[in-house]
């Protein structure tokens, strides 16, 4: 498939894009691209606090760009470059979005030691959602499931 060199050259570009990204301001120093037989079809810089969104992290904004490049919401094919390990909601995002490699730059512990440490939303997801630090609060179970009911019978549906 690719080379390591080719592999580098894209990660290359994921890492510069993390430093044009946090030289301009637009957010956090990350940066992410996403690849398809050999050439890069979206890119995403960090834009949370440009954009004042939190979910607007480098991965995400690459993997919105691409699925609307492809008109799919699957990234079959594909490869993320990005700058940094994906935080707990990037790693949801690549998850749901199915490429097939990602490669990573810096760690989550080279993230944490420059104050984006994100290992609190690890250990709050493992607690019980009454011990968590925000309040969350289970109401109209019933009528929200008539939803998921639905769903499993609706027959037109589109699966994924």
């Amino acid at each position: 498939m690719y080379t390591e060199n080719k592999h580098k050259q894209f990660m290359k570009t994921a890492i510069n894009l993390a430093q044009k990204g946090m030289d301009g301001n637009s957010g956090g120093p990350f940066g992410a691209i996403v690849v398809k037989d050999n050439k890069i079809i979206a890119e995403g810089q960090n834009q949370v606090t440009s954009t004042n969104d939190p979910t607007a992290h480098a991965e995400v904004v690459a993997i919105r760009e691409a699925c609307k490049k492809l008109e799919a919401f699957q990234l079959e094919g594909c490869t993320i470059y990005t700058s940094c390990e994906p935080c707990p909601m990037c790693l949801g995002a690549i998850y749901w979005a199915r490429p097939d490699k990602v490669f990573f730059g810096a760690t989550k512990k080279d993230a944490a030691a420059a104050n984006f440490d994100d290992q609190f939303i690890y250990d709050e997801m493992e607690l019980a959602i009454e011990k968590r630090k925000i309040i969350f609060e289970n109401i109209m179970r019933e009528e929200a499931a008539e939803v998921f009911e639905a769903w499993k019978n609706k027959e037109d549906k589109t699966e994924y």
